[in-house]
C-alpha cells in the first residue's frame, strides 16, 4: 500500500505531493523503496502510486535505468554472439553516432513515441535517406522488443513511427543467364582449375563468397551429398591474422546445411584427390591447419583481391558485363526458379531470415518465368484446341 505526503517546494507556497512504495525484491527478498514527488494534487499522486504498484505486481522492473546503460547491456548481452560481426558493429555505429548523441542521458522508460518520432525527422533532416533512418530505427526498436521480454517496460515507443522520405528503388538482381554458365565455367577452367571449382560450388549451392572460402571438409558430407554452412570467412581480419580467419554467418538463419547434386559431389571428390597430391607435394609448406575445400594450392585461403581479380577477368573473357561475385548467388537462386523449386525451398537454402526476403529479392524473375510458361500453355492449348 502507498503512502501519500504533503510538502511544499523550498521557495514556493504551494503543496506538493510524494508517493512511497515499498517492496519485497523477488530476488534478493529484501524491501526496497521506490518514491516520486512533484504531483500538484493528492488524487494525482494516488493515481500514480496505483500505476507504480500495478507494474511491481506483474514483475515489471522499477529501478531507473538510462537507455545508455541498458544499450550497452543489450549489445553485450543478448547482440554478440548471436549475430554475426558485421551486424553487432552496426548496432554499435548507430547507438554510438545517432541513438545516444541525440537522447543523452534519458531514462529507458522516459522515451515517448512523440519524442522517438521527433528523433526520426531529425535524422531525415540530417539528409540520411530512408533506407538508412530504416536501419537506425531498426537498432533502437529491437532493443525496445528485448526490454518488454525483460520486463523493463510495458510498450514498445518505436512501434508506429513514420519514416518519411522516398525509398530508393532496387536495382534488378544480377546473374549469368542458364545459356551462358557453360562457357562461363570452362574459360575459368583455362584461368585457373582453383577458381573453376570455386565458383561451380556458388553456382551450383547459392552460398555467400565468405561461406564458401569457410568451408572445411568437416562440413562436406560427399557419401549423403550435403553441405554444412556454419561460419564464413573474415576476408579483413584474415589478412590481418590468420588465427582470427574465421567469423559468424551472416545471421541466424545462415547456418543451414544444404543437399548438392551428384555432379558437384564428383567433382568434390575429384578436388579432396587433388589436394592430397598438393599436400603430399609441399609436405610442411601445406596449410593442414585450416583444412579448407576451396582455398590456395598450398592450402591458405583465397584472398578477396586474388576472387575480384579472377571474376572479372573470366566475365571479359566470355564477354559477359562487368558483375560482382554476389551474382553467382543470384544465379543460383534465378536457375532454382527456372527447374520449378518453389520460394520456401529457395529461402531455407540460401539461407534467408524470411520468404518475404527471397520473394522480394527474385519476385520479378519468379513473375518473368511464370509468363513464360503461361505462353507456353497457351501456344500448347493453340494446338489441343485446333
Amino acid at each position: 500500500m502507498a503512502t501519500l505526503h504533503k510538502y511544499k517546494k523550498k521557495g514556493s507556497n504551494k503543496d506538493f505531493w510524494e508517493y512511497r512504495i515499498y517492496y519485497q525484491d523477488p530476488i534478493t527478498r529484501k524491501t526496497r523503496e521506490k518514491s516520486k514527488k512533484g504531483f500538484t494534487s493528492k488524487p494525482e499522486a494516488k493515481l500514480a502510486a496505483e500505476e507504480a504498484e500495478r507494474l511491481i505486481r506483474e514483475g515489471y522492473e522499477m529501478k531507473d535505468e538510462s537507455l545508455k546503460s541498458y544499450l550497452k547491456n543489450w549489445l553485450l548481452e543478448y547482440k554478440k554472439g548471436t549475430v554475426s560481426k558485421n551486424t553487432l558493429e552496426l548496432h554499435e555505429r548507430n547507438i554510438k553516432n545517432h541513438i545516444l548523441p541525440y537522447f543523452k542521458n534519458i531514462l529507458l522508460k522516459d522515451l515517448k513515441p512523440i519524442m522517438y518520432q521527433k528523433f526520426i525527422n531529425h535524422l531525415t533532416d540530417k539528409g540520411y535517406s530512408k533506407r538508412t533512418v530504416e536501419i537506425i530505427h531498426g537498432t533502437l526498436h529491437n532493443a525496445y522488443d528485448k526490454a518488454i521480454l525483460l520486463g523493463k517496460i510495458e510498450k514498445n515507443p518505436c512501434s508506429g513511427v513514420t519514416i518519411k522520405g522516398k525509398q530508393k528503388e532496387k536495382g534488378e538482381i544480377k546473374f549469368i543467364e542458364a545459356e551462358h554458365i557453360a562457357d562461363f565455367l570452362r574459360t575459368a577452367y583455362e584461368y585457373g582449375y582453383i577458381y573453376w571449382i570455386f565458383y561451380k560450388v556458388l553456382i551450383e549451392t547459392g552460398l555467400r563468397k565468405g561461406e564458401a572460402a569457410a568451408l572445411q571438409w568437416t562440413d562436406v558430407d560427399l557419401k549423403n551429398k550435403t553441405i554444412n554452412i556454419n561460419k564464413s570467412l573474415d576476408f579483413q581480419e584474415a589478412s590481418k591474422d590468420k588465427e582470427n580467419i574465421f567469423g559468424d554467418v551472416k545471421t541466424y538463419h545462415s547456418k543451414r546445411t544444404i543437399s548438392i547434386s551428384h555432379s558437384l559431389a564428383n567433382d568434390l571428390n575429384f578436388h579432396k584427390k587433388y589436394q592430397n597430391q598438393n599436400k603430399t607435394a609441399l609436405n610442411e609448406n601445406y596449410h593442414f591447419d585450416l583444412n579448407l575445400v576451396l582455398c590456395r594450392n598450398d592450402g591458405n585461403y583465397m584472398p578477396k583481391s586474388s576472387l575480384f581479380n579472377s571474376f572479372s577477368r573470366i566475365l571479359k573473357k566470355c564477354d559477359l558485363p562487368s558483375l560482382p561475385i554476389h551474382s553467382l548467388r543470384h544465379t543460383h537462386a534465378v536457375l532454382q526458379l527456372e527447374a520449378g523449386a518453389d520460394m520456401k525451398y529457395i529461402q531455407e537454402r540460401l539461407g534467408h531470415g524470411s520468404i518475404q526476403i527471397t520473394a522480394d529479392v527474385y519476385s520479378h524473375i519468379s513473375k518473368k518465368i511464370e509468363t513464360e510458361r503461361m505462353s507456353k500453355f497457351e501456344e500448347y492449348m493453340k494446338n489441343v484446341l485446333e
